[in-house]
């Protein structure tokens, strides 16, 4: 939604906050893209090894929860991963019904090969020192809206 608009003036599209964050992961998606191509990674799978390589062992309900991805979105994601011998997928021995998943060493190898060579996409955003305070604004942004959204 626009802000700050005469009710008689029809909103912009540019004017709309959503719109912009929304245009933006796809200007990510698109920076990403040569990159994870040459490594044979969607960006959601990269950003599953990611939040995998920060705790090994996590439960698929948890990862889902972080990732903000369902069971039935984050599986066949996972299932690829493993296929490719990026990640382990175990049931956990101390309740059957959980799975748990962890990063392969040669996981871990492609997660650095990909933020080597992203490392430029930092300088991409032409943030400079805002960096840190966009990326916290829009963390602080989704929080808010997942706030406002639950029951």
């Amino acid at each position: 939604m626009a802000r700050n608009r005469n009710p008689q003036e029809s909103a912009k599209l540019g004017e709309f906050l959503c719109f912009a964050v929304y245009s933006a992961n796809l200007a990510f998606g698109r920076a990403y893209r040569p990159i994870l191509d040459e490594l044979g990674l969607t960006y959601t799978q990269y950003v599953t090894l990611v939040a995998l390589g920060e705790e090994d062992g996590q439960r698929v309900g948890d990862l889902g929860d972080k990732l903000f991805l369902e069971s039935n979105t984050l599986t066949p994601i996972l299932k690829k991963l493993e296929q490719l011998g990026l990640v382990d997928r175990r049931r956990d021995p101390a309740d059957e019904r959980q799975v748990r998943v962890s990063v392969t060493p040669a996981g871990r190898e492609l997660q650095q090969q990909v933020e080597g060579n992203a490392s430029g996409l930092i300088d991409a955003t032409g943030l400079g020192d805002d960096f840190t305070k966009v990326q916290e604004s829009v963390a602080r942004l989704r929080d808010n809206l997942l706030s406002s959204t639950r029951s």
